[in-house]
This record gives structure tokens, C-alpha cells and sequence, in this order.
């Protein structure tokens, strides 16, 4: 019977939909009805394994299609990866298609968020993208409740609402569970735009320097001078005494041309501060011999002197380091990653005159946890710092700018987007996205923020309260005594 799978393909394209380049987030809602409609239809556990594979790789397939402009060989065996996570899924689903509806309903809540929070830890230090709540959070007002039970709770709240309506096309009689969790969603959206996070602190000018690359998604000679230039000679635009900070986005230092050892490269950062009086964060690389190198956000005083800097915690796997090198080296594209990075060991903050600074890294901007714990550190502005070049004029860019956003709201702290090559943006502490920088252009972005004046949000307080809770309601649905229970379950299945 083909009609399971086109509707898990149907559920898969508006699951897609309701991310960038469309961005249609309201569709996260309903894009699981059809998937779970599939799951409880099928007769056998292979069947359901099949649905959820094919939903995830053609999901995830669409999604990260922007990723295989680095080849097919880092593109095919992420998104077989993706789609193993939901194959178990669909297996978990159908295993308990079944039990009584609350039963079902809290399992199917449950294990989604549980495979969110594995897929972004495991392997390799996980991979976030396409995790329902960005895209369930993204609609506006609900942003203003993130702060309150984060991107996890969105993503309960969309697979709870997902899963009551599949449901309800069942049987009227599970109307009651549908309208409660749109009750549930309304009331939060209500009170999150009353009551959205704000940067009531100190105000402050920004410059955004995109200094572009004069090679986007390769590599060519005096590749790090050329880019160094261009961001001081951007730079040099700035009126004086215009901006109280000014942020080169990654990688736009590079040996030879970093300012920890190259003292001209040092010197025209520390007479530009001086001149702007303003403080400059400057994110670049750092060779480190013999096969290593750093990735690091360095901050200057507007007198020059260094404050500090953050060492990137969280690589890219196979892009800033080779996991397994000795293993995989048979395979020759690894050859284009020579040198692993040498992993950061702490959040960092930096200290200016109207607050703390927190910044992190590119790819960390995507993983709540990074974002969270610099705020859990004492930030009060966030900057994320990074490249994208790689990726030519696809949705990647976009994609991580709506990830941040949900992590400023989260963190009710105001976020400079620094990105070399495009977009470039300022997101305010309510997840709203400001003007953008076009892609592979060369400009000055200049922006207002604020520093949050408020203590932590809740979320930063206790990140993981939804997902105990979540966990918490399926480890009850599994184990309540009475009809249906796990035992009926497992001796059924041993039986039959």
C-alpha cells in the first residue's frame, strides 16, 4: 500500500517547508500529521522503519542540500545519518500504535524530543539543524515565550498538537487533546508578545565589518591578507568616534596575518580602536605547529590593549577537524582538512565599560547549549561570528541566522550576526531580525543594541526542564499500570 509512504514524503516536504528558504513556520504544527497518520496505518515494524528512513532522508536531503556544494561525500552520509535517528522513530511509534490514545500521545511526544537531544550531541558533538522547535519558535509572538522553556519546548508543544491531530482524524472522540494543546500554544504566544525578552541595559553603536573573500568557496593566494585588507580598509570607513564596537567576522585574521603574531596586523587594529574609540572584536585562525591550528574571537580595548579571547569549543567535523583520521584516511577528501583545531575549554566573557560580552563561533551559534552557556557565564550581548563563504548563494546562511535568533530570544540577550561573506544582521533580545548584508557583499553594517539588564531567563536557569518533562511523560505512559502497559506489549510481541 503506497499511501503511508507518500503521505511520510508529503509530511517530510512541509516539514522542509517550514524552515529556510521558506520559511513557513507555522507549518511545523501540521507537518508531522501525515508521518503519524503512515505510522499508525502500517502492519509491520518493517514498514514503519521504512516510513521514518524515507521521511527523514527526504527531509533532511532537502534541507542540507546546500551542503553537498562540498560533495557528495559530506552531504550523503549526514543525511543517512538524519534519517537513522527517525527510522528508530518510526519504529518506536508504530511498536505503541496500540495503547490507549494518552498513552501513544505522550510516547510519541517523548521520544521525538529524546531524538532531538541525541541528534544534537551524537556523534561528533551533534547536529541541530532541522530540529522542529526552531522552526515552531520562529513564528511571531511565540519567540517571546522561548525565554520561558526554550526551543525544546516548541518542539514538545509542535509534536504534541502534530501527534493530538493525527489523533482526531482517527476518531471526534480525541478532540479534547487537540484543543488543549492549541489553548496551551495560544495563551504562551499571548503572553510571550506581552511580555517578549528585553536589552534593557546600557545602548550601544555597532559596526558589522563584511570584508568578504576574494575567493569565496575555494582557496587562493594571499587569501588571508587580501581578506585582512579588506576589512581595514572597510574599517577606515567608519567615522571616528561613530561606534562603541566593531566586529570582524571569522576568519577574517589569518596566519600569516593574525594579530597574535604579526605586529603590523596588531598595530592597524590597536590605531583603528584608537581612532573609533571603540572596542574591536576580531575573529580568526591560528596556526599552531605542527598539525594543529585555533579558532578564536580576540577583543581589544579602544586603548589598544587585549582584553582576552575565546577559543572556538565546538568544531565542525570534518570541516575544522577529522574525526577518526587514522581510521578514514583511505578517503582522499580528507585531505582538504590538514589540521584539527584545537578545542576551546570554557565559555568566555568579555568585559567592556556598558557590560559583559559573550561571543561564540559560526557553527556553536546553532546549538542552544553553546548560546547558553555563555549567557549562563554572565554575557549581556551576544555576538556570533562567522564565515558561511563555503556555502555559495544557497539557504545556509539564512538557516543559521533563524537558529541564532531563536537562541537570543532564548537567552533574552540582543545578537550581533557577524558573517565574512553574508547575511549579516542585528537580532534583538525578541528574536526580531534586523536589516540584512546581501551575500559576497563588501560593506560596513551598522546597528543599536543593548545590553540586558535583567538577570538570566528561565531557560538559561534550567536549560532542560521541558525535556525532563517530556521524558518524564513517556517514562509514565510506559509504566502506568493498567490496560495496555509495557508487559501487554512485550508478551504480545514475544508471543506473536
Amino acid at each position: 500500500m503506497l499511501l503511508p509512504y507518500l503521505a511520510a514524503l508529503a509530511s517530510a516536504l512541509l516539514m522542509w517547508a517550514a524552515f529556510p528558504p521558506l520559511d513557513i513556520g507555522p507549518l511545523a504544527f501540521v507537518a508531522p500529521i501525515p508521518l503519524f497518520w503512515a505510522l499508525r496505518r502500517v502492519e509491520r515494524g518493517f514498514e514503519a522503519v521504512t516510513i521514518g528512513f524515507l521521511w527523514g532522508t527526504v527531509f533532511f536531503g532537502v534541507l542540507l542540500y546546500w551542503i553537498s556544494i562540498l560533495g557528495f561525500i559530506a552531504w550523503v552520509p549526514l543525511v543517512l545519518l538524519m534519517a537513522g535517528y527517525y527510522a528508530i522513530y518510526g519504529f518506536v511509534v508504530w511498536l505503541f500504535r496500540l495503547w490507549p490514545a494518552w498513552r501513544w500521545w505522550l510516547i510519541a511526544i517523548g521520544a521525538w524530543v529524546g531524538i532531538e537531544f541525541v541528534r544534537a550531541r551524537f556523534p561528533f558533538g551533534g547536529f541541530p539543524w532541522g530540529n522542529i522547535g526552531y522552526a515552531a519558535s520562529g513564528v511571531q509572538p511565540l519567540l517571546g515565550s522561548v525565554q520561558w522553556i526554550g526551543p525544546v519546548g516548541w518542539t514538545a508543544l509542535a509534536v504534541a498538537f502534530s501527534a493530538a491531530g493525527a489523533l482526531f482524524i482517527e476518531s471526534r472522540e480525541h478532540w479534547r487533546r487537540i484543543v488543549d494543546t492549541g489553548v496551551v500554544i495560544i495563551l504562551l504566544g499571548i503572553v510571550g508578545g506581552l511580555f517578549p525578552p528585553r536589552a534593557d541595559g546600557e545602548a550601544m553603536r555597532v559596526a558589522i565589518v563584511q570584508g568578504g573573500s576574494p575567493c569565496p568557496m575555494v582557496h587562493c593566494q594571499n587569501e588571508n591578507q587580501r581578506i585582512f585588507e579588506s576589512h581595514l580598509a572597510l574599517t577606515e570607513t567608519i567615522p571616528d568616534d561613530s561606534v562603541d564596537l566593531v566586529v570582524w567576522a571569522e576568519n577574517s585574521t589569518g596566519t600569516p596575518y593574525d594579530p597574535e603574531t604579526n605586529d603590523s596586523v596588531r598595530a592597524a587594529i590597536i590605531e583603528q580602536a584608537g581612532r573609533l574609540d571603540a572596542y574591536f572584536l576580531v575573529s580568526g585562525t591560528r596556526i599552531v605547529p605542527p598539525d594543529e591550528f585555533l579558532n578564536v574571537n580576540m577583543f581589544y580595548s579602544p586603548e589598544g590593549v587585549k582584553i582576552g579571547e575565546y577559543a572556538k569549543e565546538h568544531p565542525v567535523p570534518f570541516g575544522e577537524y577529522v574525526p577518526l583520521r587514522s581510521l578514514l584516511g583511505f578517503i582522499p577528501q580528507l585531505d582538504q582538512v590538514p589540521r584539527d583545531m584545537i578545542r576551546g575549554t570554557e565559555p568566555v566573557t568579555f568585559p567592556m565599560t556598558q557590560g559583559q560580552l559573550g561571543s561564540v563561533i559560526s557553527f556553536e551559534g546553532a546549538f542552544t547549549r553553546n548560546i547558553r552557556a555563555i549567557a549562563h557565564a554572565g554575557s549581556q550581548l551576544m555576538v556570533v561570528a562567522t564565515n558561511e563563504s563555503s556555502y555559495g548563494e544557497s539557504s545556509a546562511s539564512d538557516q543559521l541566522i533563524d537558529m541564532t535568533r531563536v537562541n537570543a530570544a532564548a537567552v533574552g540577550q540582543d545578537l550581533v550576526h557577524a558573517a565574512i561573506t553574508g547575511s549579516s544582521t542585528y537580532i534583538t533580545a525578541g528574536g526580531l531580525v534586523g536589516d540584512k548584508t546581501g551575500l559576497y557583499t563588501e560593506e560596513v553594517l551598522y546597528g543599536d543594541v543593548a545590553m540586558r539588564g535583567a538577570g538570566p531567563t528561565l531557560f538559561t536557569r534550567f536549560p532542560n526542564w521541558m525535556l525532563l518533562l517530556a521524558i518524564a511523560g513517556m517514562a509514565a505512559a510506559l509504566f502506568w499500570p493498567g490496560e495496555g502497559g509495557l508487559e501487554e506489549v512485550v508478551g504480545r510481541h514475544r508471543d506473536g
